[in-house]
């Protein structure tokens, strides 16, 4: 029994593939004269477009528990700026510098381009992760040939994870007030 002889009219699946390539299937009685089935071609994405301002410059937000951080990035000498003052006085703690250079680290661009971001709401980690997240976006908009490595680090992805609300009845958003016994 061949595939293009099905006598309870289903197709086959080489009618099927003839079907999706844009051919008309083959009537029942003309299984000889049928074309091959075409392989579809492996399509690659298309490549995103540079997004830049007026300044040449490229633009992201970036967001972290209730921080908010807009990222400004252009070519330069590695300084980064936030609400107007150089990253280690803002973020006085190195861990917190680490954090907000971990994108440059993964694409391989440290000291390539000046940051200028003003952040809001939040606590310091918070507001640091926010830039992080607002980097990773403004360095995939202006290389977008970097977004495979930023986006396999993690760092496009937004932390949506924010403290819990406090409940009724609770102390805190889980833990009981102290049981007493007398």
């Amino acid at each position: 029994m061949s595939d293009t002889n099905i006598s309870d009219g289903r197709q086959s699946l080489s009618d099927l593939g003839a079907v999706a390539s844009g051919a008309a299937p083959a009537a029942e009685g003309e299984a000889g004269t049928q074309a091959a089935p075409q392989t579809p071609v492996a399509e690659t994405a298309p490549l995103r477009q540079q997004e830049l301002d007026a300044y040449g410059r490229s633009y992201a937000t970036g967001r972290r528990k209730d921080a908010v951080a807009r990222v400004w990035l252009k070519p330069g000498s590695g300084k980064i700026t936030i609400n107007g003052r150089d990253q280690e006085i803002y973020f006085a703690r190195p861990t917190l510098r680490l954090v907000i250079n971990q994108p440059f680290g993964v694409a391989e661009r440290n000291g390539q381009y000046d940051v200028v971001c003003t952040v809001k709401g939040g606590g310091l980690s918070g507001q640091a992760g926010a830039v992080k997240h607002g980097i990773a976006q403004a360095l995939t908009k202006y290389e977008p040939t970097l977004r495979g490595a930023v986006k396999a680090a993690g760092f496009l992805t937004r932390d949506s994870r924010a403290v819990e609300r406090k409940k009724y009845g609770k102390a805190k958003a889980r833990r009981s007030f102290q049981f007493s016994k007398r």
